[in-house]
């Protein structure tokens, strides 16, 4: 098997027909992670036992149902393995959401889009690292170390769900789940040249996510290609009864034949503004124009409120914050800084535990949601996202999908923006509008800048619009080469059978 894996649909063929084995392909993976992720740093925490008995267990059922030939009704995923980001809870399996605070809490549940992954055959092999609760935009945050790009590790992979994408990227796990809060799951594809989903809002359950903030968390999906993408949606999307905010909606199909002609994609002219990398204007640009010798239609539009987008942010997200790290006091979960009183307890745990990031953001969400400030801030800022999503009903009633790029620059050095906040949270202002307004984004690569680091762009489409959005980006991807590229990885001590 070469650095890349297959698609996941090719994976499932070649497990059905005997060509490969879920102990050969798991095998694959932790010889990757052993020779790899020393650099990497993607995974917080391996299950190789657990993930060597799944495998065994795949492969005698693959085996028995090419004894009966009824490989047709086996489970889409069986025997092969994904990775999960630290801020979903799997039973058994270390939860820490990046963060000290939660050190040595192992959940008694699992996240119901993990679990329905396991339930269509997938192997979990462990957690992937994370922005301290999923809290920054370059998976610097982590309080267990940085993550590096498969592509430079002297850069970043993105953040908050940067050790998924590493993973991803770097061949480790053929597709990981990651969320995506303000970008999370965008972004690091776009700086890892890969493709990334964020849901709908209440398209896919949140049970089990560790919360940051609850009216914009998503679970979403780091994959090669669209394809593979809309393969993992179906199978965990769909109404939960233990999320409240799941949408008792159809799941979409994983069928994406079809080709652009007549799409309208609409091009909001507050996205392309002063400062972006020159090379990433262009790389968008020109995926519009493969777009358009496909038969789709680029037309102009405007989103007038996109410029507050930043503020309201930064404001509603650290006050959920606020409310949903409160719990975290060293009573409850995870470990207890000793002292005489128990607020002495609460306050040594949060101000030991909690990293900077974290610190930082519980501060304005507090400050936010106070007495005196709440209508002036936090209310207001309630307000205008209401027209950030009237900008964008506004817009689909024009348009059937929204072409932007993912970041403004391409992946930026390690520490380069580490002492200067207000500089790492700009790196997500293409990025936040979808998750104010609850719509579904896809980023996918499109082109690379002069030194060889990916370029991504996203598509973003109305509420519940995902099979459009997965659609044109594998049209995209069926004329174009950029998803198959690989980062110039070197293994350390490379192993027979793994060339």
């Amino acid at each position: 098997m070469g650095s890349a894996f297959p698609s996941l649909a090719a994976l499932q063929t070649a497990l059905r027909q005997g060509e490969l084995s879920s102990a050969e392909l798991v095998e694959t993976c932790l010889r990757r992670i052993a020779s790899r992720d020393a650099t990497l740093r993607a995974f917080l925490w391996v299950d190789a036992a657990g993930a060597r008995r799944a495998a065994r267990e795949a492969d005698a059922r693959l085996e028995e149902a090419r004894r009966t030939g009824e490989t047709a009704s086996l489970p889409p995923l069986l025997g092969i393995p994904l990775a999960v980001k630290d801020v979903l809870a799997v039973k058994g399996m270390p939860a820490t959401a990046g963060s000290r605070i939660l050190e040595g809490f192992v959940p008694p549940y699992t996240a119901t889009a993990v679990e329905r992954l396991q339930t269509a055959g997938a192997i979990v092999l462990g957690k992937t690292n994370t922005d301290e609760f999923a809290m920054g935009s370059s998976t610097e945050n982590s309080a267990w170390g940085v993550t590096r790009n498969p592509w430079n590790p002297e850069r970043v992979p993105g953040g908050s769900s940067g050790g998924s994408a590493a993973a991803v990227a770097g061949g480790l796990v053929p597709a990981a789940l990651g969320t995506d809060t303000g970008g999370s799951v965008r972004q690091p594809a776009s700086y890892c040249g890969l493709t990334g989903l964020k849901p709908t809002y209440g398209r896919v359950s949140r049970y089990g996510l560790i919360a940051y903030g609850s009216s914009l968390d998503t679970v979403g999906v780091l994959s090669r290609s669209a394809e593979d993408a809309a393969l993992l949606l179906s199978l965990m999307a769909g109404r939960d009864r233990q999320d409240a905010t799941s949408a008792s909606l159809p799941v979409p199909a994983p069928r994406l034949e079809g080709d652009v002609r007549g799409l309208r994609i609409g091009l909001p002219r507050e996205y392309f503004i002063a400062g972006i990398q020159p090379e990433v204007r262009a790389a968008v640009s020109a995926a519009l124009e493969v777009f358009a010798s496909l038969g789709a239609d680029v037309v102009p539009v405007s989103l007038p409120h996109t410029e507050y987008a930043l503020p309201v942010y930064y404001l509603i997200a650290p006050a959920e914050a606020s409310a949903n790290l409160a719990r975290f006091d060293g009573v409850r979960y995870g470990v207890r800084e000793p002292a005489d009183t128990m607020w002495e307890v609460f306050t040594r745990t949060r101000g030991v535990r909690f990293g900077a990031e974290v610190k930082r953001r519980i501060m304005l969400g507090t400050y936010a949601l106070s007495a005196g400030y709440y209508e002036a801030y936090y209310g207001q800022a309630q307000k205008v996202r209401t027209l950030i999503r009237g900008d964008f009903e506004a817009a689909f009633t024009q348009v059937d999908l929204l072409a932007a790029p993912v970041a403004p620059t391409t992946a930026f050095r390690i520490g380069e923006h580490t002492a200067d906040p207000l500089a790492m949270y700009l790196e997500d202002i293409f990025t936040i509008t979808a998750n104010l307004a609850g719509i579904p984004a896809l980023a996918f690569p499109v082109g690379f800048d002069g030194q060889n680091l990916p370029i991504g762009m996203q598509l973003m489409g109305p509420h519940f619009g995902e099979a459009a959005l997965l659609r044109a980006a594998h049209a995209y991807q069926r004329a174009t080469d950029w998803h198959l590229r690989l980062p110039p990885l070197e293994d350390a001590g490379r192993e027979a059978g793994d060339g």
